[in-house]
Formats: structure tokens, C-alpha cells, sequence
């Protein structure tokens, strides 16, 4: 007669703890909160962009070359750097990203964090859509205007081979000596008329699915791994309506900055936009973008769903030392 009541307290107990634990977590600090986000956002966006690097690298040469884009194409440019290059080739690159993508990532999630609190959008149930749209959207400016420079950086090493500039700081130093300072900001204001509806739909999706799946979590709250497998296919799913609603603009920020390294002249976002449409016709603004149906979603699925957890342990570890005090 002892056991049931034992475990019913056992069980009591547990849920006190884990209803205190959740409440910690919506009564943390804003500091609290702000070096959670960044630790978190930093993790998962290094690991994402690792994950989808030579991916990348392929997307961005067919980007800025009048070549036909095609699968067929893409494994050939795979297994031509791998031959000529080696393997690592396929990574080349990526210490640019990672030097952009790190700050950039935990930026961006705690930027929108921030300002959904800022415009009072925590709940998605009684949040105004506009104002969710709106903070993804304000996220995503505040991160790409802040790390801009290292995103050039990246995309100019990526389409260059080892030889000719070997590191980041050696292509940092050439771009200044060669172009002055202003060449930082090449193509910046494409890249943020195309980051607005990118971040902005990519969080409000995220965020919507992500609700209601917690609404039927019931359901697959006892199946092992199915929190972070649907964490993966919400953020895939964010992943593809944020980078198709903003791709031709990606076309032409990075016309824009490799230009001066491909011989090419794209001076300003209209004229790029014209020369693309007449040498190249309408499909040239939606070059690799199969691809990215590709790797977007797995680097964006990877992200939000790593983020999620790396933040919410972070977070109970700090409940779990509070509430044990």
C-alpha cells in the first residue's frame, strides 16, 4: 500500500521541481538572458555553417558567374576542388565564416530575443503578426550590419583559389591596401533589403510551428529524440520560406562583392540588377537556389533546434543552482 503512495510523492516532487525550474526560466535576469542567447546563438551558428560549408562555397561560384547552374555542375565543381585542391578545399573559406558567422549568429538571436521583448511579442498566441515579422526582421539588420565586413571577406575568399590569397588577415589587408575601406561595404544595401524579409520570415515561421507543435506535444513528448527532430523539420521549414523570399537580392550582393576581384563592374544595386536581366536573363536571379533548398534548411534547422537546447540547458543550469539555493 506504501509503494503508490511513495511514488506519487516521488512524482510530486518532480513536478514541483520542474515547475519551479520553468518559472526560473521566465524570471532570469536580462543579463542572464543576453549571455545565454550569445553562448548559445554562437554554438549553433559556428556548428550549422560547418556543417553546409562546401555547400556554400559551390552556391557562391555559380552565384557570381554567368555559368548555367545545375546539380550536375555543382558535383562537378565538388569533385574538381577536391582533385585539384584537395578535400579541405571544399572548406576554403570557412575561417571567414566562422569569424563572421559566430559573432553574426549570436547576435542575431539574442538581437531578437531582445527585441521581442522590446515590442512586447513573447507570446506568439497574443502577439500582433506584424510585430513578430518585425522582429525577426530588426534581428537580422542589427547582426548583418554589425558583422558586415567579414561577410564580404568570406565570400571573396570563397571564390578565389589557396594561391592567391592563404589566409583571412592576408585578403583583409589586400582589400584595404587595394580598395580602401569603403570596399567593406560592397554591396551592403542589398544585402540588407535582402536580410528584412530573410530573418524576418524565417523566426516568424520558426516561432509559429514551434507553437504548435508544443500544442500537440502529448503526442510525442514520450518518443525519444522527437523534441529535436521536429525542433530540426520547424527550422528547416523557416529555412526554406526565409532564404526563397530574399534570393534574388543574395544574387546581387554578391555580384557586388566580388566584383572587384572578377573583373566585373556592378556599381550600385540598380545597374547590377539591369546587367544581370540583360546578359542573363530573369532565371539569372534565381541561380543556385535549388541548392539552397538544400543546404538552407539544413543549416537553418540546425541552427534554431541547436540553439533552442544549448540555450534552455544553459538556462536550467542556472535555475537548477537557484532553485537548489
Amino acid at each position: 500500500m506504501t509503494q503508490p503512495t511513495q511514488s506519487s510523492s516521488r512524482s510530486d516532487i518532480n513536478l514541483d521541481q520542474t515547475t519551479k525550474t520553468e518559472e526560473c526560466k521566465e524570471n532570469i535576469s536580462n543579463v542572464q538572458r543576453v549571455w545565454t542567447s550569445l553562448l548559445a546563438g554562437a554554438t549553433a551558428g559556428g556548428l550549422a555553417k560547418t556543417v553546409i560549408a562546401p555547400l556554400d562555397r559551390t552556391k557562391i561560384n555559380f552565384q557570381i558567374s554567368q555559368k548555367p547552374y545545375s546539380a550536375k555542375a555543382a558535383v562537378v565543381f565538388l569533385i574538381n576542388s577536391f582533385q585539384k585542391e584537395g578535400l579541405l578545399s571544399l572548406w576554403r573559406g570557412n575561417s571567414a565564416t566562422m569569424a563572421r558567422i559566430v559573432p553574426y549568429a549570436a547576435i542575431q538571436f539574442t538581437a531578437h530575443e531582445q527585441w521581442k521583448r522590446i515590442l512586447q511579442v513573447e507570446n506568439p498566441e497574443t502577439a500582433v503578426p506584424v510585430k513578430r515579422l518585425m522582429a525577426g526582421s530588426l534581428a537580422g539588420v542589427t547582426s548583418q550590419g554589425l558583422t558586415y565586413p567579414l561577410d564580404l571577406v568570406r565570400a571573396r575568399m570563397a571564390v578565389t583559389l589557396k594561391s592567391e590569397y592563404k589566409t583571412l588577415r592576408q585578403m583583409i589587408l589586400r582589400i584595404y591596401k587595394d580598395e580602401g575601406f569603403l570596399a567593406f561595404y560592397r554591396g551592403f544595401t542589398p544585402t540588407m533589403l535582402g536580410v528584412i524579409p530573410y530573418a524576418g520570415t524565417s523566426f516568424f515561421t520558426y516561432d509559429t510551428l514551434k507553437h504548435l507543435v508544443a500544442e500537440y506535444s502529448h503526442y510525442t513528448s514520450e518518443i525519444p529524440g522527437m523534441t529535436t527532430a521536429l525542433s530540426l523539420l520547424c527550422g528547416a521549414v523557416a529555412g526554406v520560406v526565409g532564404q526563397t523570399s530574399s534570393y534574388p537580392l543574395d544574387i546581387v550582393r554578391r555580384r557586388m562583392q566580388t566584383a572587384a576581384i572578377k573583373n566585373r563592374h556592378y556599381q550600385t544595386v540598380t545597374s547590377t540588377i539591369v546587367k544581370i536581366y540583360k546578359e542573363e536573363g530573369l532565371m539569372a536571379f534565381f541561380k543556385g537556389l535549388s541548392m539552397n533548398w538544400v543546404k538552407g534548411p539544413i543549416a537553418v534547422g540546425i541552427s534554431f533546434a541547436t540553439y533552442d537546447r544549448i540555450r534552455d540547458i544553459l538556462r536550467k543550469i542556472i535555475c537548477g543552482t537557484n532553485v537548489s539555493d
